[in-house]
């Protein structure tokens, strides 16, 4: 299978096994076609975005199995939106080089692997994907990344950089309450997440020229998209400079202020 046809399937199959279809033994051989990104990525009635509000659940709350199973819905409707909107990549960019190509690849292999464990989980709480409802608020900023750059800046150095923090936030929510089997997960999530962030600052390096790696960052994030999406509670200097970020990156980033409610939450 050509990667583009691999990269089409999951985005505009219906079906979880669309979005969990298997990378071994693609072609590589490069196609410059142009492509139209969909208003929405292809998903069954089940799976259809709704964006009916529903609360996440504080850390608080974890005592009760089915608060940890909700928490659980919504990371997986983030690793689901995530392999639809790395395979719109692979997609959107067609001049750029074969590594990058490969390298949203191997990133596609993890999220579907996180899937997978997430829905695995959730299932032994009694929880299938698609119980709650689905948002599509990551989706809604994909039309925005209209260049590889903004789309690294945005999803590696933003949503994937913030869960540097949430993923051990909650880590450690799940383990508060003797949940090691959800933690665990967590901590794999983390893992795989810094390699993630490392392979956004990679490319940002690659192609910002004489700009230094937080103007570059700034001045590609997508739409009204700040630097605040770049961090959650709890910011961890360290894990970032594991990630490949610089001291003077993550100085600026620790320093930024805005609005944004996330970042100002006092209660989680």
């Amino acid at each position: 299978m050509h990667y583009r046809e691999y990269a089409r399937q999951i985005l505009e199959g219906e079906s979880l096994e669309d979005k969990l279809l298997s990378s071994k033994d693609l072609e590589f051989d490069d196609v410059l076609i142009l492509y139209e990104l969909p208003k929405n990525p292809g998903r069954t009635n089940r799976l259809e975005f709704n964006n009916e509000q529903v609360k996440f659940p504080r850390n608080t709350s974890f005592h009760l199995e089915e608060k940890r199973g909700l928490a659980l819905h919504f990371f997986a409707n983030h690793e689901l939106l995530a392999i639809e909107m790395m395979a719109a990549a692979l997609l959107m960019y067609p001049n750029t080089p074969m590594a990058f190509k490969k390298g949203l690849i191997k990133t596609i292999q993890d999220e579907q692997k996180h899937l997978k464990m997430y829905i695995a989980r959730m299932k032994e709480f009694g929880i299938e994907l698609g119980d709650f409802p689905l948002n599509d608020f990551f989706w809604r900023s994909m039309e925005k990344m209209d260049t590889p750059t903004k789309f690294y800046a945005a999803m590696a150095m933003s949503f994937e950089a913030a869960n540097l923090d949430f993923a051990q936030f909650y880590e450690q929510g799940f383990r508060a309450v003797e949940d090691f089997k959800t933690a665990d997960i967590m901590r794999v999530v983390l893992e795989d997440e810094i390699s993630h962030v490392a392979l956004g600052a990679h490319w940002l390096n690659q192609w910002r020229g004489n700009m230094d790696l937080w103007n570059y960052y700034k001045s590609n994030l997508p739409g009204v998209m700040t630097p605040a999406r770049a961090k959650g509670i709890h910011f961890d200097k360290e894990i970032r400079l594991k990630a490949g970020l610089d001291q003077s990156f993550i100085t600026s980033l620790d320093e930024f202020r805005d609005e944004f409610k996330v970042t100002n939450r006092r209660n989680w």
